[in-house]
């Protein structure tokens, strides 16, 4: 089904190589949202005062700032500026600030409105607007909210573009409830009427943290108070439901954009729809979306194109990925970093690490600089391959590169260190990552705990994690699994069972892993009797056993010379439409040949394993 439905893909964009290589439609940017005070956005030239254009006394200035393309030049003609006599107006400041906005220069951009302020430059709402707008950019919001106070102060009247900056800056600071506040009060004191960016910015919001409900609702408000959605504002919710694998919502809202409220859909809206039914692997309608686009004359972008690389690499279709590659280079859409780690990602985790290694060694050739994610594919591939030198050779390498690497490197040289027994470096690699100025995760402790359990040092392990306290791993079930798991098999039942109970203390529900291995653990020590207890007591619990938990229990009883209560548990086995692993039917065959078992049960061991065989892989 997956091959033929990748090679319909495939064989969609050979065939359509024709398409355009440009869209028609205008990719999402900041000035979509609202918040680029550019002089060359849509709509600010009339918010910058168009009729100072006509002033011939300040063409050399106007010509010479269209031209400003650094920093230097930029502070070269501020200086320039605040020498003349008079002062240019503060159009002309505006416009130079507005000019370092869009070189992404927010900390000198507020230098120099603070040197405008102190040479003496009346500052308005536009000047205030683009200050307000750099310290949300560089997650200042504070700063922003005091300047809005400057505005208070001054006479400056805030505008709509001022509010809606001040709650995309907590949005981009994650203070969702704070922007809710604001939102509220600005529409209670009618401190300005939210228009189509406002309205855009909140639901910006409110998906982020997965609120697609009440962003739906403030899209129905919208249209009540009079205020007409825009693509931007359906793109952002199709976005975030396609995201939360709601990808029928999604189309529905899709269908509305579309067709009843006659709103062109653009390459990001097929991008967000296309990604979501990769991730669910629907392929067919993949290809249905990309024929949708040709017909609307919407070209694949790169984003589009990667997006199907990433999908096909995760679902292990390196054929199919390559495929795509070599057609986006045949329609001279070039390939990025973000293609190739998909790639290199894929061979890693193939085990095909010559392939990988002559892949990434062959970006700088291709104009690329690999970064942290690409070092990090290729130190999982290794560490998995258990080539921890080469791994550790690479790891130095990132440094040497002036990269920096991040908490998933560590993790994952963690992981591989522990996993050939090297628990002193991985010590000492921990200690380093916390010198580094990186803050361990979770993962971190899960990797820590895992790796110590597993090279049985069950102690070192639980002295960690009473080191850490009353925190979220101390809460978290399958921390607690790895560790009655480590003490199980070193021998220590005990530790185990005093772990197990405590869960009950914290309020945590074992799960039904958690339960496998206690239950593991007893029959590994000969306590049957208990373990059945245990498995009883799991429908009870509201977590009923799976088809691990009985094979665990099976093996449980095998491993003992106990066959009371196989056959039972084979029946239920049977009710539930469970299924044998090769590891209890290696069993049950030997103490079938032993005589420990009756042959007449051959008949249901082979339903029980023929429903194995017709489980698809």
């Amino acid at each position: 089904m997956m091959t033929r439905s990748s090679s319909r893909l495939h064989s969609f964009f050979k065939l359509k190589c024709n398409l355009i290589t440009n869209s028609v439609t205008t990719p999402l940017s900041s000035s979509r949202l609202g918040l680029d005070f550019s002089p060359h956005s849509t709509s600010l030239p009339s918010l910058l005062h168009p009729t100072s254009f006509s002033n011939n006394g300040d063409h050399p200035l106007l010509s010479r700032y269209q031209t400003v393309t650094s920093l230097d030049h930029a502070f070269n003609l501020f200086d320039e500026m605040i020498l003349r006599k008079p002062l240019p107006s503060v159009i002309k400041f505006t416009q130079l600030l507005s000019a370092l906005t869009k070189l992404n220069h927010f900390s000198s951009c507020l230098h120099l409105f603070k040197q405008m302020c102190a040479v003496g430059v009346p500052v308005d709402a536009y000047s205030m607007n683009i200050a307000i707008k750099c310290c949300c950019q560089m997650s200042r919001t504070n700063d922003g909210f005091a300047l809005l106070g400057c505005c208070f102060r001054r006479a400056v009247v805030p505008n709509v573009f001022t509010f809606s900056t001040l709650l995309d800056g907590l949005i981009r600071e994650d203070r969702i409830i704070e922007t809710e506040r604001l939102f509220k009060k600005l529409i209670k004191h009618k401190l300005c009427e939210p228009n189509v960016v406002m309205h855009s910015t909140m639901i910006k919001g409110l998906c982020k943290v997965g609120n697609n409900d009440i962003a739906i609702g403030l899209l129905r408000l919208m249209d009540e108070r009079g205020c007409k959605p825009n693509t931007v504002v359906y793109n952002t919710i199709i976005d975030s439901l396609c995201k939360d694998k709601l990808i029928d919502d999604a189309f529905n809202l899709f269908k509305e954009m579309v067709f009843a409220k006659r709103i062109p859909p653009n390459v990001i809206t097929y991008n967000s729809l296309i990604h979501g039914l990769c991730n669910l692997c629907r392929w067919e309608e993949v290809a249905k979306m990309l024929k949708e686009m040709e017909d609307l004359r919407i070209s694949p972008s790169l984003r589009t194109f990667n997006i199907l690389v990433d999908a096909f690499c995760k679902e292990g279709k390196v054929n199919e990925a390559e495929a795509v590659i070599d057609i986006m280079v045949e329609r001279c859409v070039v390939p990025d970093i973000v293609t190739y780690n998909s790639l290199v990602d894929s061979y890693c985790l193939r085990g095909e690490m010559t392939k990988a290694r002559t892949l990434f060694d062959s970006l700088t050739s291709k104009g690329l600089v690999p970064n942290v994610v690409t070092y990090n594919s290729l130190l999982n591939g290794y560490c998995k391959s258990l080539k921890v030198e080469e791994a550790m050779h690479m790891f130095h390498d990132i440094t040497r590169k002036g990269l920096k690497p991040d908490i998933v490197t560590y993790n994952t040289m963690l992981q591989g260190l522990f996993r050939v027994g090297c628990c002193g470096d991985a010590r000492k690699l921990f200690d380093e990552m916390r010198a580094q100025g990186l803050i361990p995760d979770e993962c971190t402790y899960r990797i820590i705990l895992d790796g110590l359990c597993n090279n049985r040092q069950v102690e070192e392990a639980l002295s960690l994690f009473h080191l850490v306290g009353d925190s979220n791993l101390n809460s978290n079930i399958v921390v607690y699994t790895i560790l009655i798991e480590g003490a199980s098999k070193c021998g220590k039942l005990d530790i185990a069972s005093a772990l197990f109970h405590d869960l009950t203390v914290k309020g945590l529900q074992p799960d039904v892993r958690t339960y496998a291995v206690m239950i593991s653990g007893l029959c590994r020590e000969g306590l049957l009797k208990e373990a059945k207890h245990l498995f009883c007591k799991m429908d009870g619990s509201g977590c009923p056993p799976n088809s691990v938990t009985y094979n665990v229990l099976l093996q449980g009883y095998l491993k003992n010379q106990n066959c009371d209560d196989v056959e039972m548990l084979l029946q239920e086995m049977d009710r539930r439409s469970y299924s044998l692993d090769a590891s209890t039917l290696s069993l049950l065959i030997d103490q079938i040949s032993a005589g420990s078992l009756d042959r007449s049960m051959l008949k249901l061991i082979g339903k029980l394993v023929s429903k194995e065989m017709d489980t698809p892989a």
